[in-house]
């Protein structure tokens, strides 16, 4: 016996490198094979082709529900089923801008989410212009009572989509600052790193006056105008509605696990969009990414843990990531990770990873997998996974995060220029090879991003 347990010992430490050797040489199929394969460039271009625009609230979030399910049935996903919820939408109207004195112009303007419609006939107001977004919070209450605030401040290019979260607030909670400090409506120069004339939208906080974005040349211009001295003055049509309670849908489709099938890995995109253009960066690449990569992982082979999809249905205008976490609060503690797609198709160029899993034999091999189509692991773990698995996060699941090459994604989303034709297939196809031997590698070891230090 004693001889026995001693060959079973060495033979369990011999086969426990060999066991790593061989994740790593699956991976490593599986992210050559995801390279080659076009199954995502197919998805996103279903999607913008058939269906296009998809806000929350107009006849197309319909559409967008039946192409996610069929889109699911035919990629041969199990459990395809639809959860529905309510959530606000607001609807764009008819909108215009124009300079109206001293020299009258037109602008190219976008309203933002959450913003009020002018009066009937329109706004005309004289302008209050700030190069930057403190110089309006710099304004004491009523210092700007009648007049439309504008901020023209720029948002810079960074390659991590770090600028993005310190100007958004310029869009979010600008129309509430300016309308504490009296304004009448609010313009501000497009969240956006493009130098062309198309504005780009995106949400705002509810603050009961007309709230729009700028094109960064508009913004300029009326710089150069205020710069001369005079007062400028600016009419506004803004027509917009609100419905309380929109029907929205999280689409989900499963490959199931053939060993553990309740420890579940959740990956996805958003499926919804704003209006302006198709949705083909935002998000319609991400629910390509997330879609074709667990079904390179997953098929035809069985991952011995489940792989989910899920196509939320209403990132954008918010709502479904809070939707799927109170539908799924129970299942948290069998979460394996989950994973957001939401930064269009740029490369990948890094990766963060839980803490607890990092050093683990299965995400070694990530890392020797992704590292020669440049994909470095970071040490540190992720500090934000997306909005729509945040609930699942606050909650106590895992994330992980694969940080893709933004230096050119916010030229184009929340405006017209998002379409398909920005989506370069070589980039997409290292984006769902990354994400394809992530989740091929999750679901078929013992990995657990749970613990409380890295495994060794």
């Amino acid at each position: 016996m004693r001889q026995f347990a001693c060959f079973l010992a060495a033979a369990l430490v011999a086969a426990a490198p060999a066991h790593a050797q061989d994740l790593a040489a699956q991976a490593a199929g599986v992210r050559d094979k995801a390279l080659a394969d076009s199954t995502a460039w197919t998805i996103v271009e279903s999607l913008t082709s058939e269906v296009g625009a998809r806000p929350v609230g107009a006849p197309a979030m319909e559409r967008a529900r039946d192409w996610g399910v069929a889109t699911l049935i035919a990629l041969g996903f199990e459990n395809v089923h639809v959860e529905p919820f309510t959530t606000k939408a607001w609807i764009r109207g008819e909108e215009a801008a124009e300079v109206v004195g001293p020299w009258p112009q037109k602008l190219q303007i976008l309203g933002l989410g959450n913003s009020a419609p002018t009066p009937t006939g329109g706004l005309t107001a004289e302008i209050a212009l700030f190069r930057t977004y403190q110089a309006l919070l710099d304004q004491p209450p009523g210092a700007l009572k009648g007049k439309i605030a504008v901020v023209t401040q720029a948002m810079p290019r960074t390659k991590d989509a770090s600028s993005y979260g310190a100007s958004v607030a310029w869009r979010t909670t600008g129309p509430l600052e300016a309308a504490r400090r009296g304004a009448v409506g609010y313009l501000v120069r497009s969240i956006s790193t493009a130098d062309s004339r198309l504005p780009h939208t995106g949400l705002s906080d509810p603050a009961g006056i007309p709230a729009a974005a700028l094109s960064p040349p508009d913004a300029e211009q009326l710089e150069r105008l205020a710069a001369r001295g005079r007062p400028v003055t600016v009419r506004l049509v803004m027509s917009s509605r609100v419905i309380a309670a929109a029907p929205a849908w999280n689409v989900v489709g499963e490959i199931r696990g053939s060993e553990r099938p309740d420890e579940v890995i959740v990956v996805g995109g958003h499926l919804d969009s704003w209006d302006p253009g198709t949705g083909a960066i935002d998000d319609g690449a991400g629910v390509a990414i997330t879609t074709a990569a667990a079904r390179i992982a997953g098929l035809p082979q069985r991952p011995k843990r489940t792989l989910r999809v899920v196509m939320w249905g209403s990132e954008e205008q918010g709502g479904s990531g809070a939707a799927y976490g109170r539908a799924h609060q129970d299942e948290v503690a069998r979460i394996v990770v989950a994973g957001e797609a939401d930064l269009g198709a740029g490369r990948v160029w890094r990766a963060a990873l839980p803490a607890g899993g990092l050093d683990h034999p299965a995400m070694r091999a990530f890392a020797a997998t992704v590292a020669p189509i440049g994909v470095p692991m970071m040490r540190e773990p992720p500090r934000y996974g997306g909005s729509d698995i945040q609930a699942l996060i606050a909650a106590g699941a895992p994330c992980f995060l694969f940080g893709q090459d933004a230096s050119r994604y916010f030229d184009l989303h929340h405006s017209a220029d998002d379409t398909l034709d920005k989506i370069d297939p070589a980039d997409l196809s290292q984006v769902v090879a990354v994400w394809a031997s992530f989740l091929y590698l999750a679901a078929n070891s013992d990995v657990d991003f749970r613990a409380a230090k890295p495994t060794r």
